[in-house]
């Protein structure tokens, strides 16, 4: 899945172990600081639904801004060029502002634990159980994937065995998340994220810097890979060619409309952040506070991307040498004095554990209440799943060791990534946006919806696409298709079900469908959430604004 090359082995010393080693110390002192907080239940899953907007803003892009992404987009830079930006102005920012303005009312305003349990009151049990567990199984995938990855690249960078890497982080994972609960994995994002950036931005500087500022770079990438890598719509029409394989229908449509809409509102590992917050007014703001640091995200991730291929001319251009993965750890390698170099490795960990720490968090609390509470020990005392959640996750950090390796098989990424979202998350979009714009849904329609267009997907990937049925011309390219598939075969089944079966009873459905209320919906603001700097409307469109607005210098 990730393969770096050779000689990539970073000139560490003692100062940058060092760091290292405060960064995993303050790790776990959040976690156990966060431990007195944890007396029921609801506190180890949902943080008591006691945090302000801006931390869990802040975790709410944290737990997206993986390793997987830095490097997967980094690659993508350096591979596709100024296309790699649509992941993020078309491809995340309308479905967060969507998730805030829209769909957080419902589900905080019900007051569920999980995207499942939404399901549970909107369809019933049948669909409840198939999304807990499509969400169990691809919850423990993505987090093997970032934990897979991280220790490839440490082995790579520091020369750690694989196993080493693999045991210190997930059990520095499992140690805060245990004894913390999500207060715990929330207050680290919020950590991760600042380690982050402080790892990424001195990279871009001083890269920037080495190849001529801006201007050296733009002359550089278009002398040698011409006009149009450099920007996002040029040769995206239908019928024509581009590195990414994808026109700007399958743009728009599969990436900015059902595969950004399916995984910002339904990826209860994103989601659990906002329902932590502890009022709807927070949990609006979350994602809308998330998105203008989602917005300029490009500059430390793409842009690197640019960096390295203008430093390192031969990147993936053949098999044995440097692959676009190798960009960030190249960046590091040449540019990073000892110090800083301690700290982008830090940055690079802390962005893994941000990752997996997400998915693990969302796989406990799904497995733990729509699974195990919901349907094979129900009745217990709280104190019961308290304990089980604790033992889920010890679980959880142990499947995800053994399901990375499944990610092997792909050369990219992203491009594993955006398989598994295709086939899950969009699946749930569609039941959710049908189910909630539609009174007359009927709760089969909810089931057989979200059964149908998972195995569409998949036969559209595996069968058309893999064994050359249909001619797409890259994997993501795949990944869009695939992701239109799921959604129209799903929402056509879901209308053919509804109109031959009867709905459910109106009187049920209040606070689970558009222009119906529920108690919790009707909640005051707090004190100076009414103020008008806090507006979600003015959040959501002002992020919509910048995002159109950083379009124009990467569109002519």
């Amino acid at each position: 899945m990730i393969t770096l090359a050779e000689g990539l082995r970073l000139p560490t010393n003692g100062l940058d172990y060092t760091i290292l080693a405060i960064y995993f110390a303050v790790v776990l002192g959040i976690g156990f600081a966060a431990r007195r907080s944890v007396k029921t239940s609801l506190d180890f899953f949902l943080s008591g639904r006691s945090l302000p907007a801006w931390v869990t803003g802040l975790a709410f892009v944290a737990a997206n801004l993986g390793a997987t992404e830095i490097l997967g987009m980094a690659a993508n830079g350096a591979q596709y060029g100024a296309y790699t930006v649509h992941w993020y102005w078309i491809g995340a920012i309308p479905a967060m502002v969507f998730l805030g303005l829209v769909m957080m009312p419902f589900y905080y305003g019900s007051k569920v634990r999980s995207v499942p349990e939404f399901l549970l009151h909107r369809f019933g049990p049948s669909s409840h159980l198939l999304s807990s567990v499509i969400f169990a199984v691809s919850s423990v995938l993505i987090a093997g994937v970032n934990l897979y990855a991280m220790a490839i690249v440490l082995q790579a960078l520091l020369g750690w065995p694989q196993w080493v890497a693999i045991v210190i982080a997930g059990l520095f994972v499992l140690a805060y998340i245990t004894v913390g609960g999500l207060s715990s994995a929330i207050y680290n994002e919020v950590l991760q994220f600042f380690v982050i950036l402080a790892a990424l931005i001195p990279l871009t500087v001083v890269g920037l810097k080495r190849v001529g500022g801006w201007d050296g770079l733009t002359h550089s990438l278009t002398s040698s890979h011409g006009d149009a890598f450099l920007t996002a719509w040029k040769g995206t029409g239908i019928g024509e060619s581009n590195p990414l394989g994808a026109n700007w229908l399958t743009i728009v449509l599969g990436l900015g409309f059902v595969m950004s809409f399916g995984y910002w509102t339904t990826n209860f590992a994103e989601v659990q952040r906002a329902l932590s917050a502890k009022n709807l007014s927070a949990a609006q703001r979350t994602p809308l506070i998330a998105a203008f640091p989602k917005i300029f995200i490009p500059l430390v991730v793409v842009v690197p991307g640019l960096i390295a291929l203008v430093m390192e001319p031969t990147l993936g251009k053949s098999a044995g040498g440097l692959q676009y993965n190798d960009a960030i750890p190249v960046l590091m390698r040449d540019l990073l004095p000892n110090g800083v170099l301690g700290i982008a490795v830090t940055g690079l960990l802390a962005a893994f554990m941000a990752g997996m720490a997400a998915n693990v968090s969302s796989f406990n609390t799904v497995f733990t209440n729509d699974i195990w509470a919901a349907y094979l020990k129900k009745g217990r005392e709280d104190r019961y799943y308290l304990a089980t959640g604790r033992v889920v996750t010890a679980v959880g950090v142990l499947i995800g060791m053994g399901t990375a390796f499944i990610a092997s098989s792909f050369s990219n990424i992203m491009n594993y990534l955006q398989t598994l979202f295709s086939f899950f998350n969009v699946p749930l979009f569609v039941v959710f946006i049908i189910g909630m714009f539609w009174k007359r849904t009927s709760a089969a329609a909810g089931f057989w919806g979200l059964l149908s267009g998972t195995v569409a997907a998949m036969v559209n990937y595996f069968w058309f696409y893999k064994q050359g049925i249909i001619s797409i011309p890259s994997d993501q390219g795949a990944n869009f298709v695939s992701s239109i598939v799921a959604f129209v075969v799903g929402a056509l089944v879901m209308v053919v079900v509804t109109m031959v079966t009867k709905p459910k009873p109106a009187a049920s459905l209040a606070g689970l469908v558009y222009g119906t209320r529920s108690p919790g919906m009707e909640e005051p603001p707090a004190e100076g959430d009414d103020a008008w700097y806090r507006k979600p409307a003015l959040l959501g469109w002002g992020a919509l604004v910048l995002a159109a607005v950083c379009y124009i210098p990467f569109s002519f």
